[in-house]
């Protein structure tokens, strides 16, 4: 379907100019462009963009004399926090792989994850390293590198603060003693940045099995260019390696809700997500907002902030939204500097747009997007005259999509009819890692198979129908229910499962469980409840567990997921 451009945001252009550059250049740029800008607050520590630029020199030179090369897995399994953000910029600037590993996994998965992409060095938390210290040597990690949060509190008011360091054990490196005994001076590293990857981050990509999604440094930074001109407007202009904007005629930076090198922003969305480290770190940094940066979200803490720091910019997905609204100081918060707000991975339901866009002045901007096309495909126009409640927006600079016929894939669906959304530009992925086949299932002739199901309204705006691949979102998380039901499918009473997700508004997808015994299997749903989420991540636990003498089935076998979601949306959790 051709785009229609009535609807096109004024100033933004549609086709951009990409420079061939590694993804660590954005931070080189912003701290050329902005040397007096802080680039991220947080715990009291305040760090501008040249020393974060600095610092993440220092730590590619301590990775490259540990033996680092370029190709090499770093995985960084942290919270958001300085040193995350040190530590990703420092191993690209070695030339090394990102494999981003949530601090939410359980052993087998992080097992698996380390095993899979062949993660040689890790990066941790001190406070969290019980269980990684026991994983680890089922690894190919050789070296292992220790964070502590409390590194950033400043020496006179760390007594005031809840954490202290603690001792780095044995066989492992502290993280604040190689950024400081390195010199900055990262070692020089030739990049084909449309062939060298710089992330391996895993999904469950269409089928549920976990995947490693493999980026490019050019699909990344064709990422953030097409996110941060989105909502600044222009066309990329670099020079002397500095990003800039190549303003169209008739247009001005006043113009757009993204102002470059000024602004806050409220950073609570997870680094180790595709979202987090796209949209969250890398397109702040390319626009030289300052980020304060939240490990976690404490819903109080986060609303004081919009006061104390003047904040201009947050986001994340609806469920973020949630407890903030609902939390009594929310109707006290002053949000009058909030010019840009983004909403991904769910929709947003009604209640809390009205909500939000009582509160603020500037805009709310709903899109849509998935790992393997770094973040984003489509966006609204980030203006409140183009939003569309219940649209994902329309597909993004340099970006092509079609809805195509859901069971062959070839026949183009004409404006209003359903299909499989499938998309091509600049950001979507290499392929999954060391996964030729699966590859070869959604990557064809240049076109990224989502799996999901859609269809455009006239106007050229995209509308999210339905999930062809089952995939559950909770709490803004990807929860794959294959995942889920080999872990319940281990167990010798389980004949089959199938999980399947009640809709709430405040949590997203609550994952519920339905199984089929052997027959006389002596087991509770208690029991077996306990035995499945005692296996898997906290965001991933089923919430409820419902014996049945047969799962629904069509004649050849295929259950029937539909039928079991339409029952789950009855049962009390």
């Amino acid at each position: 379907m051709e785009k229609n451009y009535m609807c096109w945001p004024q100033g933004v252009a549609r086709n951009l100019s990409y420079p061939e550059v590694p993804i660590f250049q954005i931070l080189r740029s912003s701290a050329l462009r902005w040397p007096w800008r802080n680039a991220l607050i947080f715990g009291g520590m305040e760090v501008t963009y040249p020393e974060l630029d600095q610092l993440s020199d220092r730590f590619a030179a301590a990775l490259a004399d540990m033996g680092v090369k370029k190709g090499d897995k770093v995985g960084i399994h942290l919270p958001n926090c300085t040193q995350f953000a040190i530590a990703y910029y420092g191993l690209l600037k070695a030339g090394a792989v990102f494999v981003p590993i949530s601090p939410l996994l359980a052993e087998r998965e992080l097992v698996f994850e380390c095993n899979d992409a062949e993660v040689e060095t890790y990066i941790g938390l001190d406070m969290l390293f019980d269980m990684p210290r026991q994983a680890l040597p089922k690894t190919p990690v050789k070296n292992t590198i220790i964070v502590s949060l409390a590194d950033c509190y400043p020496p006179l008011s760390a007594p005031a603060k809840m954490l202290q360091k603690q001792p780095v054990p044995e066989g492992t490196m502290d993280f604040t003693t190689l950024v400081t005994d390195y010199p900055p001076e990262p070692p020089e590293i030739e990049f084909d940045v449309k062939e060298d990857l710089a992330h391996i981050a895993y999904t469950g990509g269409t089928t549920g099995t976990p995947k490693g999604v493999m980026v490019t440094h050019f699909n990344v930074v064709a990422m953030i260019c097409q996110s941060a001109y989105w909502g600044g407007g222009g066309d990329v202009l670099y020079e002397d390696g500095k990003f800039n904007v190549r303003r169209l005629e008739g247009d001005s930076e006043e113009d757009h809700a993204i102002s470059w090198g000024e602004g806050v922003s409220l950073i609570v969305v997870p680094w180790f997500h595709a979202m987090g480290v796209m949209g969250y770190l890398n397109m702040q940094v390319l626009a030289g907002i300052t980020m304060v940066v939240f490990p976690r979200l404490d819903p109080a803490e986060y609303l004081q902030a919009f006061n104390k720091y003047r904040a201009t910019f947050f986001g994340g997905a609806p469920q973020l939204f949630v407890p903030l609204v609902e939390h009594p100081d929310f109707k006290h918060t002053d949000m009058s500097d909030i010019d840009f707000v983004v909403s991904g991975a769910a929709p947003i339901p009604q209640y809390l747009l009205e909500a939000l866009l009582d509160k603020i002045p500037g805009v709310i901007c709903e899109g849509y997007g998935l790992s393997e096309c770094s973040l984003a495909c489509s966006l609204n126009p980030p203006s409140r005259e183009g939003y569309r409640l219940g649209s994902v927006g329309l597909p993004i600079a340099d970006t092509e999509i079609k809805i195509v016929d859901a069971e062959e894939g070839d026949k183009e669906m004409p404006v209003g009819e359903i299909g499989e959304i499938i998309l091509k530009g600049p950001q979507v992925m290499k392929g999954y890692w060391k996964r030729p086949e699966e590859t070869a299932q959604v990557l064809k002739d240049g076109w990224l198979y989502t799996g999901d199901i859609g269809r455009f309204d006239e106007d050229g705006y995209l509308y999210i129908v339905d999930r062809k691949k089952d995939m559950l979102i909770y709490k803004g998380y990807n929860v794959y229910p294959r995942d889920l039901e080999e872990v319940i499918n281990e167990h010798p009473a389980v004949a089959q499962s199938a999980v399947v997700g009640k809709y709430d508004e405040r949590k997203g997808d609550v994952p519920i469980a339905f199984v089929e015994l052997v027959p006389e299997a002596d087991i509770t749903e208690e029991e077996l409840l306990d035995y499945a989420n005692e296996r898997l991540a906290a965001y991933k636990k089923i919430r409820l567990m419902k014996f049945v003498e047969a799962l629904p089935a069509t004649a050849s076998g295929k259950v029937l997921r539909r039928e079991l979601r339409d029952q789950a949306q009855e049962l009390e959790v």
